[in-house]
């Protein structure tokens, strides 16, 4: 059965996942994927990101609710999935004696149709430490090698659990130059990371899970859609925000002050940019450090994570329940990264 027979390679219906026989830490999640595209799942603090992943592995059955991976279950039909999907965990447990090259070959042993270890280790850029023992990779290195072994068996489906924590700056970026290139060749791609630019960078659609539910869902404009744009600069002695043409006028929704700082939100950024800049060619005011900025998804993410502060205890549950509930927390300083 080849992807291109089906319209959505991944296919979630109604998801529900429950820890303790009481406590719901998936909760009706539903979504789909078509071949070949990139879909990010991201998740604030407790969020049930990783227990959603681990269903769509057939790591374990869902309560209730329905997955389909290339057409079939991947818990009970686990044999005709496992062979066509790649899956890079959050963090790996290699032997520590053995070395790169060892390793990448028992991990083909026991994959069908799997890469030369040559290819695999060049692939993530580790064919000069293919003799070194894993004991002895720094964190990055690991988690290339992670990678070389998720790619190994040229997977249809490739899930990347947070695949670029751990990397320097240029080890990310050669990261997603490969996963584009492994997308432009057809793969599809499920990736969980709190690096929103990562977000940004590389997904096709992208949802933003809370408290075991989709908060919100779509391309990246359309998750930025309901955010208000941002105008910022800063006024001349002797002029106020009240010398401004009529901020409703301006399309602007709120503003704030601070010193002689002015920042003005709008969902209307073209209209008010354009009448502000009008008014101050007329009026020969300069906007000193003029800063024009589109809805960015680091701000949607941080009003859904502030809608969750109120619930953090729900939060902690969850993280007792995931496979690696730390890995589901998000702290601004992440966000940004």
């Amino acid at each position: 059965m080849n992807t291109d027979e089906h319209e959505h390679v991944i296919d979630v219906t109604d998801l529900r996942r429950v820890y303790g026989g009481d406590f719901e830490a998936v909760r009706g999640v539903t979504f789909t994927v078509a071949p070949g595209e990139l879909f990010a799942l991201l998740g604030t603090n407790g969020a049930g990101k990783t227990s959603t992943v681990e269903l769509l592995e057939g790591l374990a059955p869902p309560a209730s609710g329905q997955v389909r991976i290339l057409g079939h279950d991947p818990y009970t039909e686990r044999a005709a999935v496992r062979p066509r999907i790649g899956v890079m965990l959050q963090e790996g447990g290699f032997p520590s004696e053995l070395t790169v090259t060892e390793t990448v070959r028992m991990w083909a042993g026991c994959t069908s149709g799997a890469r030369p270890v040559g290819e695999a280790l060049a692939l993530v850029g580790l064919e000069r430490r293919a003799g070194v023992r894993v004991k002895q990779l720094s964190g990055g290195e690991r988690r290339r090698l992670d990678l070389a072994l998720a790619l190994l068996g040229r997977p249809e489906i490739l899930f990347l659990d947070e695949p670029t924590t751990g990397l320097d700056a240029e080890g990310r970026r050669d990261t997603w130059e490969l996963v584009r290139r492994l997308r432009d060749d057809g793969t599809t791609v499920l990736l969980t990371t709190h690096y929103l630019e990562e977000a940004e960078e590389l997904a096709d659609r992208l949802a933003i899970l809370h408290d075991g539910q989709i908060a919100v869902s779509g391309t990246l404009a359309e998750v930025t859609a309901s955010q208000p744009s941002r105008i910022s600069f800063a006024l001349p002695d002797g002029w106020f925000v009240g010398d401004l043409p009529p901020l409703a006028e301006l399309g602007v929704s709120g503003h704030e002050t601070s010193g002689r700082t002015v920042r003005l939100r709008t969902n209307e950024l073209q209209r008010t940019a354009t009448g502000l800049l009008l008014w101050a060619e007329r009026t020969g005011v300069e906007l000193r450090g003029l800063d024009v900025r589109a809805a960015s998804l680091e701000e949607a993410f941080l009003r859904i994570a502030r809608e969750a502060g109120g619930r953090a205890g729900s939060g902690d549950r969850a993280g007792s329940g995931d496979r690696a509930g730390a890995g589901d927390s998000v702290s601004e300083k992440e966000v940004v990264a």
